[in-house]
């Protein structure tokens, strides 16, 4: 997701994630992905049997039908553990203009799923005692927030990183077809969108209160770059996607083409108005809060790696796990739901909390949750969404936990039959 939730009715122009946060066009293909011959797992007796993984399967597919039938032009989910292979479904189209059929290896830009990237990296650098999560930004960014009230001297690391700073959030967006054909390729620099925040007041104390902040997660880039001397996404490639063999996900930066396959994606900027097809685009992603691009492979063995203890020593993956309530408008389209350090955690009806985040940019949605024992992941990419109302948001928003729900309770019910 790319901002907090808006009460009233979508503002065109905003992507559909920018408003929360994050009839069918085709029957859904269906498709098993066949692990390779030469990653052949290990019998894991805690897998569900062939019969309960086509009753998976079988959901997931209703569940992704469900979601073109709320306004996706496309999706495609993936329901994934270790020891077998994994279970892959698409609905909708790829193209309208051509009918091509989604592909489920393609590739989207995961907008604000990359803040759990950047968290990892900052969680990390506490671990080496290279940071703190009680240091204040102005230790490392001087003089970068202040002005209109804004002071880098309250705001801490933890502050940004659980969007309890403060800060209003300013962030760049098209407010109409033709702004987007004007400006679809610009770029702004991390201090350019931090200078638009700071021509604000606070909107509260920090620590007194819960706002998305996509700012907030721009500083932290800048911290990382300040504590390391690399940029984030550097760092993310060497400490995360580099060593689990994250083969697909990348930062394209000022590229506005993603790598094949992909669907394409679209906007509509008017209520009622034609889709505008915005798959080519810069985005604001530049400015290092978001910007990645990847699969739903990657992201579920990045999120299963993230709760498993592979990237986090047990001491910075009990501070992710630390969380705070949500704003009141997040609580309405996300019940139960807590932000934790770069993830959220959210209740399962089966039992017990998944973790995750959503993401929503350039015509993609994305939502991704993983078991707390970091067993079983689900990610799933929406193309093209339309939502005119927050009745319509509302209902984008049940259908996409529903798939997240069903697929994880799904496989905790396997283990207990």
């Amino acid at each position: 997701m790319t901002s907090s939730p808006l009460p009233t009715a979508p503002r065109r122009g905003r992507s559909l994630r920018r408003l929360l946060v994050p009839a069918a066009l085709v029957a859904g293909a269906l498709a098993v992905q066949v692990p390779s011959a030469t990653a052949a797992p290990r019998p894991d007796p805690a897998r569900p049997g062939p019969q309960l993984q086509l009753q998976l399967q079988l959901q997931l597919q209703r569940d992704a039908d469900a979601l073109t039938a709320v306004g996706a032009t496309g999706v495609q989910a993936r329901l994934a553990e270790p020891g077998g292979p994994d279970l892959t479904v698409t609905s909708g189209v790829a193209d309208l203009a051509t009918g091509q059929p989604v592909s489920p290896d393609g590739h989207f830009r995961i907008a604000s799923v990359t803040k759990a990237f950047v968290a990892t990296v900052v969680l990390q650098l506490v671990g080496e005692q290279r940071l703190s999560l009680d240091d204040p930004v102005e230790r490392w960014l001087p003089g970068v927030v202040s002005g209109n009230g804004n002071d880098g001297r309250a705001i801490t690391v933890r502050h940004l990183l659980q969007h309890t700073s403060g800060l209003h959030d300013d962030y760049p967006d098209y407010t109409s077809a033709e702004d987007f054909r004007l400006h679809r390729y610009d770029s702004r620099t991390p201090e350019q969108t931090v200078a638009r925040a700071m021509s604000h007041r606070p909107d509260f104390r920090p620590g007194t209160k819960w706002a998305y902040s996509n700012t907030g997660y721009v500083l932290l880039g800048m911290v990382v770059e300040r504590v390391t001397g690399r940029p984030w996404h550097e760092e993310a490639r060497e400490r995360i996607i580099r060593p689990l063999g994250l083969d697909h996900t990348s930062r394209p930066g000022t590229s506005p083409v993603l790598p094949q396959p992909h669907a394409r994606t679209y906007q509509a900027f008017t209520a009622d108005g034609p889709l505008v097809d915005v798959t080519e685009q810069v985005g604001p992603g530049v400015n290092g809060e978001a910007g990645l691009v990847s699969t739903t492979a990657d992201l579920g063995l990045f999120l299963r790696a993230l709760l498993d203890g592979r990237l986090l020593a047990p001491a910075q993956l009990r501070q992710l796990e630390r969380t705070v309530p949500v704003g009141r408008d997040l609580r309405k389209l996300m019940p139960g739901a807590r932000d934790g350090l770069g993830l959220f955690s959210r209740p399962l009806p089966c039992g017990g909390v998944s973790w995750g985040h959503e993401g929503g940019d350039a015509g993609w949605i994305t939502a991704t949750g993983v078991t707390a024992d970091g067993r079983r992941s689900v990610a799933v990419s929406l193309s093209g969404v339309r939502a005119d109302t927050p009745e319509d948001v509302l209902r984008v928003e049940r259908a996409m936990s529903g798939l997240v729900d069903d697929a994880l309770c799904g496989g905790a019910t396997a283990r207990t039959d």
